[in-house]
């Protein structure tokens, strides 16, 4: 059984929020931002390119559907498709259980840097994906506005 991605950021947290203080008191917080932001990153892509890859010859989306049912589950996240097309997915998440884990922990910040901000880069992986997000409500906002632009895939002769 797999482990719900809300309990695997949860148990991350243990060990993220202690090691980013400790780097920004060393490195200062610009660099130590930027170091988690790239280290993360990498990990973050290649998870986005292993489940774009494990959803197969589904439609782009199909497989954002997918993926958002995957983040959503055991209640971690609450969200409203508002379209669903062959070029776009958009939605609003409307409840966040990762923005209220951080913000309980008092570390919606690092909420932010760790959670939010690999979005672009888990859909970097998601050939031919655009997000755009304006709002999160991790720093405060009634909710998060994903809007994806989606690339047909071409089929290989």
């Amino acid at each position: 059984m797999a482990i719900p991605v809300i309990e695997q950021a949860k148990a991350q947290a243990q060990v993220l929020v202690p090691l980013i203080k400790a780097l920004r008191e060393e490195l200062g917080s610009e660099r130590a931002n930027a170091l988690v932001r790239r280290t993360l990153g990498e990990h973050f892509r290649k998870l986005g390119r292993e489940a774009w890859q494990r959803y197969g010859a589904q439609s782009a989306e199909d497989k954002m559907e997918r993926t958002w049912k995957g983040f959503a589950v055991g209640d971690a996240l609450k969200y409203e498709v508002l379209k669903k097309s062959p070029d776009a997915f958009e939605l609003n998440v409307t409840e966040c259980q990762y923005a209220r884990f951080y913000q309980e922990l008092g570390e919606p910040e690092l909420g932010f840097l760790f959670v939010c901000s690999q979005d672009d880069t888990f859909f970097e992986g998601y050939k031919g994906v655009r997000l755009r997000r304006t709002q999160t409500i991790m720093q405060g906002a009634s909710h998060c506005d994903f809007r994806f632009r989606l690339a047909q895939e071409k089929s290989q002769p």
